[in-house]
């Protein structure tokens, strides 16, 4: 018997944990060289474990652990050439000597990752009270992705009502119902919850406040989105606007821009901005780099770019990698106003709300314009509340005279 043992590897210069969330071939089955073997967790991405030769798979780790880079995860015993399906086929008699079967191609054999789902599509089916044959898998060997299960999810039909229940009751929970359920936390949930935690202790985070009359803005995407749309094939939307504002504002005003190493301050002469993703298994904030650099149709490109990514878990650790500001829009969900956290270790994040047309007093006269609440939080350590309130200004006049993004002014 000659035996590799497989270990966590590296994935990345902050990450000293990981989470196997998923085994991708089972116990004791043949495995071809670079093969994947099971899904890693991390604190920013889910990664495919490929396998580093042929041989039989032994596990050492089970679903769920938490192991340390370097941790044995399995033993590959390279001494077998051949899967079990094939080991315990009779011989052909003697007197009719046939050729060595070659293997079985792969395709034909089913996968043991067939119908089972990734841990973001698993957690959606929970939610949704999906089961695995409500669900057609189209990622690797039939493996369930969260698009998969989006998608059922969309299609998935109306219950019916039972026999037992009398037309138009509610199906619910029993009355005084006092059910519960204990679900261990993701590895990116419990990440998220560390940090929060750690910028809310360990930065002196205020929060200003002010608002933007965005008709300029809307009627600069009414007018020109159509020929927009057709020279750089995607739509003008809010978020590039608000981040190349934000960029231009940052450029003034480089202690924004700034962060704490120790005791000192580092200023970036470059804006990466990070976006705020919402996704089934947590916010992600991937940045749009060198915005001051970009156009704006390069910026919503970047954007959905990033989106989508984010939402199908194919975000790499390097697109996860930096940011020197902060953008979150809550307004998507409805949140009229709200005091984000500090993506640490930046020191500002911008929070963008939702419209709402409302009375305003323009030149003496009451209008109503459609309106949008802003809040900067900062840490106070970086940037002073002067300039924390000069900044956010600056990107309301800004978005409120969009002529200054051609100005430069």
């Amino acid at each position: 018997m000659s035996l590799i043992e497989l270990r966590v590897p590296s994935v990345g210069e902050s990450i000293t944990e990981v989470t196997l969330s998923a085994w991708l071939k089972p116990n004791g089955s043949f495995v071809r060289m670079d093969e994947s073997l099971c899904e890693f967790e991390s604190d920013k991405a889910t990664l495919e474990f490929p396998s580093e030769a042929s041989g039989k798979l032994i596990h050492v780790a089970a679903e769920g652990d938490d192991l340390e880079i370097g941790a044995l995860i399995a033993r590959l015993d390279t001494s077998v050439t051949e899967g079990p399906e094939t080991t315990d086929k009779p011989a052909p008699p003697a007197e009719t000597p046939a050729p060595v079967p070659s293997p079985a191609p792969e395709p034909s054999s089913p996968s043991y990752a067939e119908g089972h789902p990734s841990p973001a599509a698993a957690k959606l089916m929970r939610e949704k009270g999906l089961t695995a044959s409500d669900v057609a898998g189209t990622g690797k060997g039939g493996r369930i992705t969260q698009q998969d299960a989006a998608s059922a999810e969309a299609a998935a039909p109306a219950p019916k009502a039972s026999a037992e229940q009398p037309p138009h009751s509610n199906a619910g929970p029993a009355a005084f119902s006092r059910g519960e359920r204990r679900e261990k936390m993701t590895r990116m949930r419990r990440t998220i919850a560390k940090r929060l935690v750690s910028a809310k202790n360990n930065t002196a985070m205020l929060t200003t406040f002010n608002e933007v009359d965005l008709s300029a803005i809307f009627d600069l995407r009414k007018r020109h989105q159509e020929a927009f749309v057709k020279k750089h094939g995607i739509k003008l939307g809010f978020m590039s606007l608000f981040a190349k504002a934000c960029s231009l504002a940052l450029q003034d005003m480089p202690e924004v821009n700034a962060r704490i190493d120790g005791d000192d301050l580092i200023y970036h002469d470059y804006t990466d901005i990070s976006i705020a993703i919402s996704t089934p298994t947590g916010l992600v904030v991937p940045p749009v780099h060198n915005v001051e650099s970009l156009a704006l149709h390069e910026i919503e490109l970047a954007i959905k770019d990033l989106a989508e990514k984010a939402r199908t878990g194919k975000l790499t650790l390097e697109e996860m990698s930096g940011g020197t500001f902060t953008i979150t829009n809550g307004g998507v969900f409805g949140s009229m106003m709200s005091t984000p956290i500090i993506n640490e270790p930046q020191s500002a994040i911008l929070g963008m709300h939702t419209i709402k047309e409302r009375p305003v007093v323009v030149d003496g006269q009451i209008v109503i314009r459609p309106m949008m609440y802003l809040a900067l939080s900062y840490d106070h350590r970086v940037i002073d509340g002067s300039s924390s309130v000069t900044f956010l200004i600056k990107v309301k006049e800004l978005l409120e005279d969009p002529v200054r993004f051609i100005l430069g002014i």
